[in-house]
């Protein structure tokens, strides 16, 4: 999601690396190393319920809320 995969375009990785700074002050729990591991949606909603301490159900809202408009 947020990691870089080689041969992206600049734009690719100036956008992953705005979102992760983004994903990072809505939950600033996200170390760098947290987020270059976290490959897919469900991941990030996973290490939300986890380290916040909210339900599951409410950590996939919050997580498709922020997805909203955002293409990786």
């Amino acid at each position: 999601m947020f990691g870089f995969r080689g041969g992206e375009s600049t734009d690719t990785v100036a956008r992953k690396k705005s979102y992760m700074k983004d994903a990072q002050q809505k939950w600033p729990f996200l170390t760098n190393f947290d987020c270059s591991t976290i490959k897919t949606e469900g991941q990030l909603g996973s290490m939300v319920k986890t380290r916040s301490g909210i339900t599951d159900e409410q950590a996939k809202l919050d997580v498709g809320a922020w997805m909203q408009g955002k293409r990786f």
